[in-house]
């Protein structure tokens, strides 16, 4: 089995783009629900909570979204009449191998076998640059997820792999984490019951975990 530590924000659904594809899509308020994407003061977000509500006799509903920056673990809210426009941002997931760190940038494997060399270690959440640093410092072969959204790229999470008993590189599975759920349950560590709690401290949503399999 592999070794695997990741900080991800719980329960992704990721929609791809294709090249060229906008940052931004229209969508109608009211068709946008619980788990989809949307931007609130010009940052992609994940809502994790949506109500309908009236404003009087004559009034228009109104979508009342609670969300989550998917990229600084902010909670947000916003109130958008549901027959009104707002915005959907793209969302893309993906996974390179990583070959080496230099003044806090990443290179990065590619698949048509190219390098990216433009993405920083990420500043959030705090310390994780220096988890991944280390595990690259102590030799272990490492990939990364970057997530991409309007313009920005920042790493999300990765896995270590190591070698088992015939040569060959387990990569390991991702496993998720809800707030409030114990590590027992799940067979980890108990560093990953202090991270839910201060998932569930941040609101009782989801939000920013660090995974650690268990031994």
């Amino acid at each position: 089995m592999a070794e695997e530590a990741a900080a991800t924000i719980e329960d992704y659904d990721f929609s791809g783009t294709t090249a060229g594809a906008s940052d931004v899509f229209p969508s109608e308020a009211g068709q946008i629900k619980k788990g989809g994407y949307i931007m609130i003061k010009g940052r992609p977000c994940k809502v994790v909570n949506v109500s309908t509500s009236k404003t009087g006799k004559h009034g228009h509903a109104k979508a009342n979204f609670t969300a989550i920056d998917i990229f600084n673990g902010k909670k947000v809210e916003d109130v958008v009449p549901t027959t009104h426009t707002t915005y959907v941002p793209n969302v893309n997931r993906s996974e390179y191998q990583l070959l080496d760190i230099e003044d806090g940038f990443v290179s990065l494997l590619q698949e048509d076998g190219g390098t990216r060399d433009d993405l920083k270690l990420p500043d959030y959440p705090e310390g994780f640059d220096q988890e991944i640093l280390k595990a690259y410092q102590d030799g272990k072969s490492l990939s990364v997820s970057v997530l991409s959204a309007c313009g920005i790229d920042q790493i999300i999470a990765y896995k270590v792999g190591r070698r088992g008993k015939r040569g060959r590189e387990d990569k390991g599975v991702p496993r998720r984490i809800s707030s409030g759920q114990s590590a027992d349950y799940w067979g980890c560590t108990e560093d990953v019951l202090e991270y839910c709690m201060l998932s569930t401290a941040s609101g009782g949503l989801y939000g920013i975990v660090r995974v650690l399999r268990g031994q």
